[in-house]
């Protein structure tokens, strides 16, 4: 049997992955895969480094939290998005990582294929806690 966790436990949880990455994180939209772990170095092109808002989750309901405020930004690179970094305000420790897709993905957008100077929109960004 699995150890089961209660919500208010959940959404502590999740509402603390605010907390530790801090206010206005950097968010990295980047080419191909992903690294191993948030500890690898970058891969990938960077497409776009978006600022997101002071306070960018919402507060976690039923062990889930989702984007705060618009997160948004211009492309400084060109190719197609496929996975993101959210790193601290200095844009130097990776704190999460995902995949990025168009409708999918564990960030969506608006338009995967980038070019530099368009703007990018997140449009999706929901992070679960375990133990569901």
């Amino acid at each position: 049997m699995a150890i089961q966790l209660g919500v208010t436990l959940r959404n502590a949880r999740i509402n603390a992955v605010e907390s530790t990455v801090g206010t206005s994180p950097k968010l990295q939209i980047r080419t191909g895969a992903q690294p191993a772990n948030c500890a690898a170095a970058d891969s990938g092109t960077l497409l776009a480094e978006l600022t997101l808002p002071s306070d960018w989750a919402n507060a976690a309901s039923s062990g889930a939290s989702t984007l705060a405020g618009t997160w948004t930004g211009t492309a400084s690179g060109t190719g197609t998005a496929a996975h993101f970094r959210l790193k601290d305000s200095a844009g130097t420790t990776c704190h999460m990582q995902g995949s990025v897709g168009q409708g999918t993905g564990d960030l969506s957008l608006d338009n995967t294929s980038i070019v530099s100077g368009q703007t990018v929109n997140v449009t999706t960004w929901t992070t679960t806690d375990g133990n569901a």
